[in-house]
């Protein structure tokens, strides 16, 4: 018996033996978790503009924070304890409440493209965060990686000459930062040195909560009544609510947890390119060769953020071609 469990344990031969290497998946592992996030959110631009009222942003945040956060609650059966419950209205402020109406602010009042290149700056945010907050010094591979990926999104978004409007572009700088410290604040409270363990399910939870019940006393002052369900709004509310929220979120804080701030921020350029790709497909458009470039120098960026910047990280090894030996 426990020759045939060695047997079965041993690596594979072939050209991709290097995928049942461990530490090949082990350092992977994290990065492809954290992506999930920003690919999610990227398809948010789409959903929304398709199926959902543009008059109910408000309406729409909690309609996505509420039942996700519930849901994660339920899940993970824990409340907060001590100094998470102020923690939570902090993170749920930052990374919630305030965010989403920002940003709804700034996609009123910007092109799409202002706004992502302003996004575009987050993982430099969040490099000198996590350097003053955490000590995270920062690699100049990843600067240089967030610079490069930062350039692919502004070649990617870019549509031509924009008029700028001082208030929305404040929004949106005021919402970045915002995201960037509560992601960095995040990483700090659940991983430094004598940090309380909490299940990410339930910090995610108590954050998704606590921006619901702040935005909802907004929303209601502003935008009236909650806006009318439907078999069209409500799958795309759904869908928002539990995959482009409770598990992107959870994929997200999950990475923060196991990468560095400024890591993470790179993963995070994925979020533009997915809504160009989607938009472009939609429209039945092609992409343009700067918008190609773009896309390249964004997943440049992201992998050499991931490769290069962590000592444990390894690229897989491409099989050696052996030479035959010739038969005399």
């Amino acid at each position: 018996m426990g020759g045939a469990r060695g047997a079965r344990n041993q690596v594979k031969p072939g050209p991709y033996r290097w995928w049942h290497d461990r530490r090949v998946r082990d350092t992977w592992r994290w990065p492809l978790v954290t992506a999930v996030a920003p690919i999610t959110w990227g398809s948010t631009y789409f959903v929304t503009q398709r199926f959902l009222p543009p008059e109910y942003p408000l309406y729409g945040s909690v309609l996505r924070a509420l039942p996700a956060g519930l849901l994660l609650l339920a899940m993970s059966r824990a409340l907060p304890r001590g100094a998470w419950w102020w923690r939570s209205a902090v993170l749920g402020l930052l990374n919630i409440g305030a965010f989403f109406a920002l940003i709804y602010v700034a996609a009123q009042l910007l092109p799409s493209s202002v706004a992502s290149t302003v996004a575009a700056t987050s993982p430099i945010a969040m490099v000198l965060l996590g350097w003053a907050l955490l000590r995270e010094r920062p690699h100049v591979v990843t600067v240089a990686a967030a610079v490069i990926g930062a350039l692919g999104v502004v070649l990617t978004a870019f549509t031509g000459p924009a008029r700028l409007d001082l208030v929305g572009l404040g929004a949106s700088l005021a919402a970045m930062l915002m995201a960037a410290l509560g992601y960095v604040l995040t990483r700090k409270w659940t991983t430094a040195p004598g940090a309380t363990t909490v299940n990410v399910l339930a910090s995610t939870s108590w954050q998704l909560l606590a921006g619901a019940l702040l935005l909802i006393p907004v929303a209601v002052a502003v935008e009236g009544g909650p806006p009318p369900l439907d078999a069209r709004t409500l799958p795309a509310y759904a869908y928002l609510s539990l995959i482009a929220t409770a598990l992107a979120f959870t994929g997200w804080f999950t990475g923060l947890r196991h990468l560095s701030a400024g890591t993470v921020g790179i993963i995070g350029l994925l979020n533009p390119v997915t809504g160009v790709l989607l938009g472009t497909m939609a429209a039945g458009e092609h992409l343009s060769g700067r918008q190609v470039l773009g896309i390249v120098l964004v997943l440049l960026g992201v992998l050499a953020g991931q490769s290069l910047a962590r000592p444990g990280l390894t690229w897989p090894r491409l099989p050696r071609l052996r030479a035959r030996q010739r038969v005399g």
